[in-house]
């Protein structure tokens, strides 16, 4: 009777999907003209121009819904040879790369064509063509470098705030939590706009890049604070959760440091970074107001140096990273995620600062040290994001 009872409970299980199996068979079945209403569209994404000397190379997809076959490419509407590889017939979601001989110049606008075998013609615009930054020693410096200073530098900046914390009263450090509850608000908003304006831009719609960006927010939400949970019930065990607090708002902050260095290396491929010291003062002004974020939760306690330095790194030095990605390999889609992910992150710290710190110093959101604190962390953000 039992084993009835299990087979029965299978069956229950594998029955629907049986039906639905049969039902979309039927629609796909061979000579079937139930669905036979329109010839499916072509879509072909450019995801990717790389200017080099003498060349232009374009990454392409298939992104629509059958096999095609890329028939020729242009630039500014004048058809030229090109290589493609490693083929020209792209099934759907495959990636070529198209390689066209051209002399181009530095800082003028071009457009590049793709036409398939239906003359079908997609293109994708270059506001100023600028080389290609090279895996080589020279640009992976360069990278480097501008990484250090819009992500390292600005976050080692702000931990010299914790001095000054440790002095304040408890109605001010409550402010100041929430200040940096209202910083943390801010950067996961804006990393959730970067995401979608680079889906907007370069992602194509077969990927759904609104509904991308929100189901990765959702998980890696759900997902840091599953971890963050367990990893403060140890620690508050030892009483250290407040170092812990701090480690996780440095993740958060270096995710979304990530994704910025994704767009800076991704924008100097195709040139749109003015590298001026204008720009990097502007970053390292607004930057700097996440190293407050990660020392507020250690006012009260003594951490080492030698702790503050590498809460810094973990939170600066992806900023690296994502340079050397963005410039190097990243693709629109994979910044989209890095984006997303890093606000999920970003705004599980927020949940972590309001369960574990916010409950120790007293932060409810009735209160209005709270209120004031999380409103003036927006709004210094926004300030300094102007600068930037």
């Amino acid at each position: 009777m039992q084993t009835l009872s299990s087979a029965r409970f299978i069956a229950s299980a594998i029955i629907p999907l049986v039906v639905l199996g049969a039902m979309v068979a039927f629609i796909f079945w061979p000579g079937n003209s139930i669905l036979n209403i329109g010839v499916p569209l072509p879509d072909v994404s450019i995801e990717r121009i790389e200017f080099h000397e003498r060349l232009i190379i374009a990454t392409i997809r298939n992104t629509g819904p059958e096999t095609i076959t890329i028939a020729q490419a242009d630039i500014n509407d004048r058809i030229l040879p090109a290589a493609i590889e490693p083929s020209r017939t792209l099934e759907r979601f495959a990636e070529a790369r198209v390689a066209i001989p051209f002399e181009w110049n530095e800082g003028q606008p071009y457009e590049v064509g793709i036409t398939t075998s239906d003359g079908t013609r997609f293109a994708k615009a270059v506001a100023a063509a600028a080389a290609s930054p090279q895996p080589d020693a020279e640009h992976v410096s360069l990278l480097a470098i501008i990484g250090t200073y819009v992500g390292v530098i600005p976050v080692l900046i702000g931990l010299l705030w914790l001095p000054f914390l440790r002095g304040l009263s408890n109605q001010k450090y409550v402010f100041f939590l929430s200040f940096t509850a209202g910083l943390l608000l801010f950067l996961g908003i804006d990393a959730m706009i970067e995401a979608n304006e680079i889906s907007a831009e370069s992602v194509a719609g077969a990927f759904n890049g609104p509904m991308l960006i929100s189901s990765v927010v959702i998980v890696s939400f759900l997902a840091l604070v599953y971890s963050s949970e367990r990893l403060i019930g140890r620690a508050g065990k030892i009483g250290a959760s407040s170092i812990v607090i701090a480690v996780m708002i440095s993740i958060g902050i270096g995710l979304h440091n990530l994704g910025e260095g994704l767009a800076i290396g991704s924008a100097m491929l195709v040139g749109e970074v003015a590298l001026s010291t204008f720009l990097i003062v502007g970053f390292t002004i607004h930057n700097s107001t996440e190293g407050l974020a990660i020392v507020a939760p250690l006012a009260r306690d003594r951490p080492r140096i030698a702790q503050i330095i590498a809460l810094g790194l973990i939170a600066g030095a992806p900023a690296i990273i994502g340079t050397w990605i963005g410039g190097f390999v990243a693709s629109p889609v994979a910044s989209t995620v890095f984006l997303s992910v890093g606000a999920g992150a970003v705004f599980q710290v927020v949940y972590a600062i309001f369960k574990f710190t916010g409950k120790n110093a007293g932060m409810h959101l009735k209160s209005g040290s709270v209120i004031a604190g999380i409103s003036a962390g927006m709004f210094v953000m926004y300030l300094t994001a102007l600068l930037a």
